[in-house]
Parts: structure tokens; C-alpha cells; sequence
């Protein structure tokens, strides 16, 4: 839409109230709301002030002002706040009006114009699967003496035993038997409904829901592909609507990588493809059906990948997921069909159209701006400097021997791995100014400092299980 089209949708729809979201630069969404009639056809250049310094890795208090810009084509008309019109705005210096290096759109935004600056393609795709929990209730707290979480399901197979005016039904899921299940075993088909229909509402295609593997509640609804600055921004409202319409329904729905331990965790993946001039450069006659120029896009993506997972997995939680057995990517290689590999070759569609690799290490606690921005980065880098792949992982990793695993790399055991491998490899990030020193700096510091030595200092319940007693 144009600025005249929204100040148009705002009369058509009697709108009141104008929700101005950003995203901060750990990843999590922000707003202010003005009246209506502060809305103008100028706002959408001359912008609306903030303070930034009381944003997380963001300005100093000496230089704290700046400029939320509304960006029209994200306008949508908010399911959940009343008589509010609902965009996504872009960061910008006042003084400068220069779009600000930490604001994670513009990185996105960098990241698809140095892709066409090096005329390789003009496209990027991204089609995200986002999975996450959805629970009945969640409680949890961490002090000086305590630390306890507490999260539950009427799916949980931990309620089996529980008396019927607890947990009435029998119909619990077991663990790693969630795919697909009829209700009454799953309870949640209505919630997930209530959520496509509504993202449909608000502009994101979808191509279908379903329950996730995983017992208590995991779930899945899937975009359909669009480029990496609309994807990510459809990311955003995605988590918006997925926890507004839970909690419609007197539950918590959560991104957090593995809340359950000893069942599968939540991942993102991302089915990636690069387009020129409306045709795919993925199609070829090579390993999958894939191009020269795909597979060298999957050298760049899996050497550059415990760097990219310091975006992509960017919680200490995260790597919780990465255990054998759960279905989580633990070989830095690609296959043609083994989920078990950091690449995946999709093989249900031989359309040349639908050829594209499957990324299955990011999960959604990302920031998708940065690790869609860091992936492509990453791609483009594999393209021009004939990153070969290697050989790919088709047997089933229970098969192997331990000899013939130790060829193939793993995943970092831990964010701090992945962001000192971020410290030693960002200079194919630096390019075209997509990300900057400052950007890298920001993010290990704050990373290091909030989350991997905030872990690091607490004690651990399971740590009094092993340890009381010494």
C-alpha cells in the first residue's frame, strides 16, 4: 500500500488508534500507539521520535533520540487491539535521517541489495517452518535461593496417571509420537485453525497447520515462501498472532527452542532458494536435482555455519536441541532426505520451480532479520568463491560407526561456541555494509554478557540432583 492507501484504510475501517512495531536488536518486538489523526501522509517520511537508549544494545542516553518511520506495505488491521492499524517501521537517525546500522530491518534491507549489487540473483526466497509450544499453564522463577519452571499439558504423557478431574481423556500423546495425531489426542486442531485463519486475515499465505512430533503440545504452521524482508516481517507478526490467539484461548504459547527435556525441540527451518529475472537458480542435474551455483550456496551456508548459528540459535537454550535422536541437525553436511543433516534436499515436488534446500539448524528465537540476513550472507559467499559442499550424509547416522561420523563437523555444543566462531569468521558478513564491526561487537558483547555469563553464575536444579550430596 501507498501512505494515501493506509490513510484510506484507516477511514474505510474506522480506525482509532495506529500501532507503530519495530523489532529491538536481540530479536523481540516493540511498539507505541498514536491516535489517528497524528497520521499523515508526511509521517511516513518525516517519521515519529523515540527513545532508543532505553532499547537493549541500542543508543547511549547522550544520544538516545531517534525515528520509528512506518513502512506502508506492512500496514495490517490488528485482530486483537481495538479500532488499531497495526505497521512495521523502520530506524533512522534524526540528524542524519541515515537508517540506523543496529535497527535489524535495515540489515535485511542491506542484505537484499548487496545480493543484487552482485547481479547473482535478484531473489531470495525464504519459507520458514516454524514450530512452538503451546501449553496449559507456565510458571516459573529464578532468585537467590530458588529456581524452579514448571509447564503443562493436557497432551503431556506425564498426565496419563493423573485422576480424570485433573486430566480427563487418556489421550496423551507419548513422547515423539505427536506427528499428526486425530483428536481427541489432539486438543489443540481448533487453536491452530483459529491461528491460520487469522494470519490469512492479516496478509500471511499459509499453507497449512499441524501438531509437531514432540508430547504437550508442539505445533506447526506454515508460510508459504516470500523474500527474506517480507518473510521476516510476516516472522513477526507470525509470533504475534500464534501467542495472542493462545492466550484467546486461556493458554501460553512459547519459540523457546526445547522446553521439554527428553522430547523433540522447536526449530525454524528455512527452505532457501535465489531467483533471477522470475526463474529459479536452484534447478540443475546435479546431487538432489540442484544447480552448480545451489551447491556452492550450501558450501558457503555450511562453512560459514558456527558462525551463522551464533543469529540463527542465538539462546543458550538453544542448543539443547541439538541432541541425537530428536530429529535435530547434528552434522554440519547435506543430504537428500536425511533430517539428521544441517541441509535437507526436499524430494516430494521434481518441479524445477520448487527446487530450494532446507536449512534445519535456525530455531525461532531468532532475530529473523539477522539470521536470514547472515544465511544469505553466507550463500552469496559459497556462490562466489565455488565453496565446495562435500559429500553429502545419506545413510542413517545409527548406522555409522564413529569413525565414519568423525568426518563430518558437528554443530557447536553451545552459544558461546558459536560466538567465537562469529568473533573469528564475519568478514563475508562485513560485505556491501550489511552487517558492521559495531554490529558484531553489540552482539557477542550482549550475548556473552547477558545470557551465556548469566547462565553461567547460576546454579542448575539438576546440579543438586548430582551434587547435593558430595
Amino acid at each position: 500500500m501507498t501512505p494515501k492507501e493506509v490513510l484510506a484504510l484507516c477511514r474505510r475501517e474506522e480506525i482509532k488508534a495506529v500501532d507503530l512495531r519495530f523489532m529491538d536488536f536481540p530479536g523481540t518486538q516493540k511498539h507505541f500507539t498514536i491516535p489517528v489523526n497524528t497520521l499523515t501522509e508526511e509521517s511516513f517520511e518525516d517519521g515519529f521520535g523515540f527513545d532508543a537508549s532505553s532499547m537493549r544494545g541500542w543508543q547511549a542516553i547522550n544520544e538516545s533520540d531517534m525515528l520509528v518511520v512506518p513502512q506502508p506495505e506492512t500496514a495490517m488491521v490488528d485482530p486483537f487491539m481495538k479500532n488499531t492499524l497495526a505497521m512495521t517501521c523502520n530506524i533512522q537517525d534524526p540528524i542524519t535521517r541515515e537508517a540506523y546500522a543496529k535497527d535489524p530491518r535495515n540489515v535485511a534491507r542491506k542484505a537484499e541489495a548487496y545480493m543484487a549489487s552482485t547481479g547473482i540473483a535478484d531473489i531470495a526466497n525464504f519459507g520458514p517452518e516454524a514450530e512452538f509450544f503451546v501449553f496449559d499453564r507456565v510458571w516459573f522463577d529464578q532468585n537467590e535461593h530458588e529456581a524452579y519452571y514448571h509447564v503443562d499439558s493436557a497432551e503431556g504423557q506425564w498426565n496419563r496417571g493423573k485422576p480424570p478431574e485433573e486430566h480427563p481423556g487418556g489421550f496423551q500423546i507419548r513422547h515423539k509420537e505427536g506427528y499428526f495425531p486425530m483428536p481427541p489426542s489432539d486438543t489443540l486442531q481448533d487453536l491452530r485453525t483459529d491461528i491460520m485463519l487469522t494470519l490469512q486475515e492479516c496478509g500471511v499465505n499459509i499453507e497449512g497447520q499441524h501438531h509437531e512430533v514432540a508430547t504437550g503440545g508442539q505445533c506447526e504452521v506454515d508460510m508459504r515462501y516470500a523474500s527474506l524482508l517480507t518473510t521476516a516481517d510476516n516472522l513477526l507478526r507470525y509470533k504475534y498472532i500464534v501467542k495472542n490467539v493462545a492466550a484467546r484461548h486461556g493458554k501460553a504459547a512459547t519459540f523457546m527452542p526445547k522446553p521439554l527435556w527428553n522430547d523433540n525441540g522447536s526449530g525454524l527451518h528455512l527452505h532457501f532458494s535465489l531467483w533471477k529475472n522470475e526463474e529459479t537458480l536452484f534447478a540443475g542435474s546435479g546431487y538432489g536435482g540442484l544447480s552448480e551455483l545451489a551447491l556452492y550456496a550450501m558450501g558457503g551456508i555450511l562453512q560459514h555455519a558456527p558462525a551463522l548459528l551464533a543469529f540463527c540459535c542465538p539462546t543458550t537454550n538453544s542448543y539443547k536441541r541439538f541432541i541425537p535422536g530428536f530429529e535435530a541437525p547434528i552434522n554440519l553436511t547435506y543430504s537428500f532426505r536425511n533430517r539428521s543433516a544441517a541441509i535437507r534436499i526436499p524430494v516430494h515436488n521434481s518441479s524445477p520451480a520448487s527446487k530450494r534446500f532446507e536449512f534445519r539448524c535456525p530455531d525461532s528465537s531468532c532475530n529473523p532479520y539477522l539470521a536470514m540476513s547472515a544465511v544469505l550472507m553466507a550463500a552469496l559467499d559459497g556462490i562466489q568463491n565455488r565453496i565446495d559442499p562435500g559429500m553429502p550424509l545419506d545413510k542413517d547416522i545409527y548406522d555409522l560407526s564413529p569413525e565414519e561420523l568423525d568426518v563430518f563437523p558437528k554443530v557447536p555444543e553451545s552459544l558461546d561456541v558459536s560466538l567465537k566462531a562469529l568473533r573469528e569468521d564475519h568478514d563475508f558478513l562485513l560485505r556491501g555494509d550489511v552487517f558492521t564491526e559495531d554490529v558484531i561487537d553489540t552482539w557477542i558483547w550482549f550475548k556473552q554478557t547477558h545470557e551465556v555469563q548469566a547462565l553461567r553464575e547460576r546454579p542448575h536444579p539438576w546440579e543438586f540432583a548430582m551434587y547435593f550430596d558430595a
